[in-house]
């Protein structure tokens, strides 16, 4: 099929990623086939599909949580990786890396908090540890950041004392407190409770309120049609469709969309 882009922002600001013709196989699979997207700044784009359709692994090669096979990733216009004329991928430096990744904050499905730090002490970990930042400095903005997520009366509990959308709620504080320009969001409500999903949720509207950028791999198509100025279909490791989000649900141009959009709605 021909390589589609997620043009939709171009009303939108300056590119925040810019993903040209990804390719990556784990073995002999291939789990992304010619990816391409766009993200502006401002934007919240949603990546619905299939369960396997390829959108974790999408979000993890532009954060360099896993390498792609060829094409060209930049982030907010530096190069992370690109492909040579003779095929080859190559990176950035491993320093260049870590400063261009630091641009962008990561929310998981499973909140990867630690167990042994409380809710505060898991938020100005990395500001203390990458940025070597100051306790004092850094204290003052995670308690605002706590607040902000309406957890600040929580902030000297343990992970193991919060429900689990308490505990992403405080995952999305963490990530906000490295004060990065894009924030990914994979499948953040996928392991809570119906109940527990609409907090999260709540706390991720506030966000695009904001205008922060964010790209966000969900199966809430509530939020995808409210929250999102774009959406993505991918399926098969394919980016099949890419709409501004009430031309997407009113109008899906593909047939494979249609037919996930009859089953999810």
């Amino acid at each position: 099929m021909p390589n589609k882009t997620s043009d939709a922002g171009d009303h939108a600001g300056a590119p925040m990623i810019e993903a040209q013709g990804l390719h990556k196989r784990f073995g002999a699979t291939p789990v992304l086939k010619n990816v391409s997207l766009t993200l502006r700044q401002g934007e919240v784009v949603a990546v619905i599909g299939p369960s396997g359709s390829g959108k974790s692994t999408f979000l993890r090669c532009l954060n360099h949580l896993e390498t792609i096979d060829s094409g060209r990733i930049a982030i907010e216009g530096e190069v992370l990786a690109q492909t040579d004329a003779q095929g080859r991928c190559h990176y950035a430096s491993e320093r260049e890396v870590r400063r261009i990744c630091r641009k962008m904050g990561m929310v998981f499905q499973h909140f990867n908090l630690f167990p042994h730090l409380t809710v505060l002490e898991n938020v100005i970990e990395a500001p203390l540890r990458v940025k070597g930042l100051a306790s004092a400095d850094i204290t003052p903005k995670a308690e605002a950041l706590l607040a902000k997520v309406g957890l600040l009366d929580k902030r000297h509990n343990y992970p193991a004392r919060l429900s689990g959308g308490q505990k992403q709620r405080v995952a999305i504080a963490r990530a906000l407190a490295m004060e990065p320009d894009i924030m990914l969001f994979d499948e953040p409500t996928s392991a809570l409770d119906p109940e527990l999903t609409g907090e999260v949720l709540r706390t991720m509207r506030q966000l695009a309120d904001e205008h922060m950028t964010m790209l966000v791999v969900t199966h809430e198509m509530g939020f995808a049609r409210e929250v999102a100025s774009s959406v993505v279909f991918m399926d098969a490791g394919e980016l099949i469709e890419a709409q501004p989000a009430q031309a997407f649900f009113a109008n899906p141009q593909h047939a494979r969309t249609r037919a996930f959009l009859n089953h999810m709605l």
